[in-house]
């Protein structure tokens, strides 16, 4: 993205021959709305006029001012190059803000800028570089999105093995189009399973993308008649599609998590952020994995993880150490899955790994095998939570979490969270009665 000013957005408005804007914003979950407005509209929309009534909106809605500014954030201006080249549509990325200028503490993309001005007063700058994984299902005769697929790709599989290879092409070359760096793309383990990998980018950045990338992925794949899906587990058999997120921390533009003369080759601080990832990962599990489905994802047996430890090449850690030479590396956190709020996930992971450095917080002795249930009794080694509910708990005894999101944010996200696992709870007691009344 550039680094635009008012009168250079207004000009390349009118240059490109735009004649629509769409000023979009997230809500609570991570869901990507927005309202269209004409090119002539575009003046008052970058003088912050525009208002959109929160009432119906997941945690933007105020009790008693329900409308909210929008104020768009210049630098994010592109053009969406899916649609016609006469008269095209651009859109803008909005901050929320009250009617009398101050910004919505509740609006995601507020609470990842306040995390990063935090660190930066540190003198932490954090990089991160999320891979992100979706399947390319089939829909049915009326459109609506199924589970099937015909393919029978594997990893790295090239056509005619993978069918998706056309349309995985052409997000990315939208995706460019829009001006952000692809560094690689290609088909996963499971059929119909693709990723699509950034280069490093600061958080703010970065979560404005992967909203770009969702929605320009669901964008290209219905051209090409395919649903594209970030459901972390959409097939029992095979392996799940998550957000593995490399985290790199620099001072003073130097990687600050190197050390050549260490035995793992890590510093200090590098060993307190995988701590303090460590030791708030249950309280952050309702907000990396906020489905229900999230959580038949992080079991055995399917390149997930599922114990808190930290390791080389255990793909049942939850953290792993990738790029090993001392320039670039990273830390990767492999829990999240894409259906998480990009925003969120940033803001908390990020605040997890300062308060390891700040804490000085050590994590368990790394392993390169997984752990029988009794040596991780004996090593106070523990797991991910067990379903949404387990981590809902966690989430809501957490001082910690209340102080990086805000104590009404989590009352208001808790709540959502408790319905949409009540719900889920109904469906089963039915079903399970269902199959007993068939039994009898």
């Amino acid at each position: 993205m550039g680094n635009y000013t008012r009168e250079e957005v207004l000009q390349m408005a009118e240059d490109e021959d735009v004649e629509f804007i769409r000023l979009q914003f997230t809500d609570m979950f991570g869901t990507l709305k927005n309202i269209a407005i004409t090119a002539r509209e575009l003046p008052r929309a970058l003088d912050n006029e525009y208002v959109v009534d929160s009432s119906y909106i997941a945690g933007i809605a105020g009790e008693k001012e329900p409308d909210m500014y929008l104020h768009p954030d210049y630098n994010t201006f592109t053009i969406l190059p899916w649609r016609p080249q006469q008269g095209k549509v651009a859109r803008l990325l909005c901050d929320i803000y009250r009617s009398d200028g101050t910004p919505l503490e509740k609006s995601p993309r507020y609470i990842l800028k306040q995390v990063v001005e935090m660190a930066a007063k540190e003198g932490y700058v954090c990089e991160v570089d999320p891979e992100c994984e979706f399947f390319l299902f089939h829909t049915d005769d009326n459109g609506i999105p199924t589970t099937l697929t015909h393919e029978k790709a594997g990893y790295l599989d090239i056509s005619p093995l993978d069918l998706g290879e056309n349309a995985r092409r052409d997000m990315v070359l939208n995706l460019e189009d829009m001006g952000y760096e692809i560094e690689s793309s290609h088909h996963e383990t499971a059929p119909a399973q693709h990723e699509i990998d950034f280069k490093f980018s600061g958080a703010n950045e970065m979560a404005d993308c992967v909203m770009t990338f969702k929605m320009a992925v669901r964008t290209i794949a219905k051209r090409h008649g395919l649903h594209a899906t970030f459901m972390p587990k959409p097939r029992a058999e095979v392996n799940g599609s998550g957000m593995h997120i490399h985290f790199a921390l620099y001072k003073d533009g130097k990687n600050i998590f190197a050390d050549p003369d260490d035995v793992n080759g890590l510093s200090e601080d590098a060993y307190h952020f995988i701590g303090g990832l460590l030791a708030h990962s249950e309280e952050m599990a309702a907000i990396t994995n906020p489905l229900v489905n999230s959580y038949k994802r992080l079991v055995p047996g399917y390149d997930a993880p599922t114990e808190l430890t930290w390791t080389k090449n255990n793909q049942n850690s939850l953290i792993r150490i990738s790029n090993l030479r001392s320039d670039s590396l990273a830390i990767e956190l492999r829990s999240p899955d894409a259906s998480a709020n990009p925003y969120l996930v940033f803001a908390v992971c990020i605040a997890a790994g300062l308060d390891g450095i700040q804490q000085k917080l050590y994590p368990t002795k790394a392993s390169d095998r997984s752990f029988s249930e009794s040596d991780q009794k004996a090593m106070n080694i523990g797991n991910l939570p067990l379903n949404l509910d387990d981590a809902l708990t966690h989430f809501e005894n957490s001082t910690w979490i209340q102080s990086v999101l805000g104590k009404k944010f989590c009352e208001e996200y808790a709540a959502a969270k408790k319905e949409e696992w009540l719900n889920y709870m109904r469906q089963v007691s039915e079903w399970e009665i269902s199959q007993y009344l068939y039994k009898i």
